[in-house]
């Protein structure tokens, strides 16, 4: 139930829940899934394993630098107003001919802050040529120290390395792969119907009581599956790299290419096809501060 409504997400650029955060920081970045590898490392946790050499999926997102270009700050409802850089070369790459008159912000007001940036999927392979503009948000112990902090990002360029460390644990935010119309066994898992139950296999056996005289719309049925905003939450990260020829299988990865750019290795999956715009967000639900992490193995065969 928390998953309905099944319907096609409204964009690719996923909308990202910001939590407080009282520690100076910026809390997110985005990046492209690359595809998936297999990696070794010395087991930290508490499992049987602690201490051994164990081997695990994961996932490699190619993650170009991001450009600050502004500052949206908000009082406690709704948006006060943005702050925008001075630097006409970001402005231009943001989509403006020249920088806008805007009404001063009073900065009293505000109660929240964050980044105004955008991607540059251009500097990967992956045929993708405009930018991609996204709020980040930022940690501070009041309003008057993000906006400051804010302040003093404009018009630079953060790269991965800049906002996580290595061992971190990461929410991911992104659009599912879309299959289409599916029935009710594949969008919600219910169970076949014996082949002499009633001449079908693949349907729901019911529809519902006789009261209220119609369906519910708690009942499986088919439609739309995939294609879903989706957040999957503690992921840890397993390297953040500034050497491409450190993860490029030797063929490249499967209809995405070579990386080119930083990248960031997550443990185990992330939602959606390869060279999509996946979100990182510091973990909401995170156990603990992060463990230094180093890999062993990193496998480099063709996929």
């Amino acid at each position: 139930m928390a998953h309905r409504p099944r319907k096609r997400a409204a964009s690719q650029n996923a909308r990202v829940y910001w939590q407080d955060s009282a520690e100076k920081r910026i809390l997110g970045f985005a990046g492209y899934k690359a595809g998936m590898t297999h990696v070794s490392y010395v087991d930290d946790s508490e499992s049987p394993t602690k201490g051994q050499e164990v081997m695990s999926a994961a996932t490699v997102i190619e993650v170009p630098p991001i450009v600050v270009y502004g500052v949206r700050c908000y009082s406690v409802n709704n948006s006060v107003g943005d702050i925008l850089t001075s630097d006409e070369k970001a402005l231009k790459l943001a989509g403006f001919q020249k920088k806008p008159a805007m009404k001063a912000v009073n900065e009293a007001e505000v109660d929240d802050a964050r980044l105004l940036v955008f991607s540059m999927p251009s500097k990967t392979g992956i045929g993708k040529k405009h930018i991609e503009k996204m709020e980040l948000g930022c940690g501070g112990k009041d309003g008057k120290e993000r906006l400051e902090y804010c302040k003093s990002m404009l018009g630079k360029e953060l790269r991965a390395s800049d906002v996580f460390k290595n061992g971190e644990l990461v929410d991911v935010v992104s659009i599912s792969i879309g299959k289409g119309c599916q029935g009710a066994v594949k969008r919600f898992g219910v169970a076949k119907q014996r082949r002499k139950a009633t001449g079908k296999m693949r349907h729901v056996g019911t529809l519902g009581q006789w009261h209220p005289a119609y369906v519910l719309y708690t009942v499986p049925q088919a439609g739309q599956t995939g294609y879903h905003q989706r957040t999957e939450m503690n992921k840890r990260i397993l390297q953040i790299g500034q050497k491409p020829e450190e993860i490029n299988p030797s063929s490249g990865f499967p209809h995405y290419g070579f990386v080119r750019n930083d990248f960031v290795v997550v443990k185990g999956s992330v939602p959606g096809p390869v060279k999509r715009l996946i979100k990182l967000r510091l973990a909401v639900r995170a156990k603990g501060p992060a463990k230094e992490l180093s890999l062993g193995y990193v496998s480099l065969s063709p996929k």
